[in-house]
């Protein structure tokens, strides 16, 4: 991610909220201001993220946005009297007082060790994103607004470590990826995409209101080719990892480039042969955002293949290449006739 500065002074004031042992603290989420540590939430009951209070609603992602390989725990949490309310399309609309709480680490099961803790909270004004960073012996997570850089090993398949500058987003480059017609949103609580079990589902299930038949983890699994089609996959990656801004209320509206589900029926707006709205550095010399049958003459390709600030894409959010899902894009193009 970009290290952008962000002045502390006009960030907004900082909460000091004192938590209720046992529970959620609803004031902390809806009221003015910014605790100071994620434990003023209540959101877990021990140390570390180990022990999630039974307010809370755990999921996980079919196909997740790519963050740097980190391993990611996710919580809702909906103050017990309201309510969920689900559009045509499955995605869930949170009623204020609700929260969402997503924790970024690398490990799996016992091993896992948490970096930060991403929180949105829905206010009577909106959504809020706040980062939270993991102290050292995991004791709390701490605010920090202004975003840092962290020195990780990320493990990788092939057995080797590699170290990264872990960076985590100042409150501002929060709305960068979260951004909807100008306003904060949330973008992963799709019930297709969504994967719950037992308890979670049953209980996402029973406080939603629901406009069409439940489809709770419908969605292709974008490495699993056993969910959905090579096409299918693809279009799954691509919306997760791009759409957040390539759709036409989001940051990226202006390049006509839109990866949301929405855009499947104009195959030009998907990038089919379509040009770039400003040549550069980005477009590598390339005339076509997806030129059919070719991944080495792709824009998509080129940028997703590339670290480098000014032609990496998404601009934020990562700092190594996703080899798995390039080649998975790789292998979508190469697939698609040429004319």
């Amino acid at each position: 991610m970009r290290r952008i500065a962000l002045a502390l002074a006009c960030a907004g004031p900082l909460a000091s909220a004192a938590p209720v042992p046992g529970s959620i603290s609803d004031s902390a989420i809806q009221d003015a201001g910014y605790p100071r540590t994620l434990s003023e939430f209540g959101f877990f009951t021990g140390q570390g993220v180990t022990a999630p209070s039974d307010q809370l609603i755990g999921y996980s992602l079919r196909t997740p946005l790519f963050s740097d390989y980190a391993e990611k725990q996710r919580f809702i949490y909906v103050p017990a009297s309201a309510r969920i309310s689900a559009d045509a399309n499955g995605a869930l609309d949170f009623p204020v007082g609700s929260a969402l709480i997503k924790t970024f680490g690398y490990g799996e099961g016992a091993a896992f060790r948490p970096i930060e803790t991403r929180v949105l909270l829905r206010r009577a004004s909106g959504w809020e994103a706040l980062p939270y960073v993991w102290k050292p012996d995991m004791s709390d997570a701490e605010l920090k607004l202004a975003g840092t850089r962290l020195p990780v090993t990320v493990p990788r398949a092939s057995g080797r470590a590699q170290p990264i500058s872990y960076a985590v987003p100042n409150k501002n480059q929060c709305k960068e990826c979260h951004a909807r017609s100008g306003a904060v949103v949330p973008i992963g609580p799709v019930a297709a995409n969504m994967a719950l079990t037992g308890k979670a589902a049953a209980s996402l299930r029973s406080r939603t209101d629901w406009k069409g038949p439940v489809s709770l983890g419908s969605a292709p699994v974008w490495n699993d080719a056993g969910t959905g089609s090579l096409d299918a996959r693809a279009r799954a990656y691509l919306a997760i990892n791009c759409a957040h801004c390539h759709n036409p209320q989001g940051s990226a509206s202006n390049s006509g480039l839109f990866l949301n589900a929405g855009a499947a029926g104009d195959p030009v707006a998907t990038g089919l042969y379509k040009r770039p709205v400003a040549a550069g550095r980005g477009s590598g010399g390339h005339d076509f955002a997806i030129a059919p049958g070719d991944p080495d003459r792709s824009i998509m390709v080129h940028r997703m293949s590339s670290t480098e600030p000014g032609i990496a894409m998404p601009e934020v959010g990562r700092s190594l290449v996703h080899d798995e899902g390039v080649a998975l894009i790789r292998e979508w193009i190469s697939s698609l006739p040429a004319k």
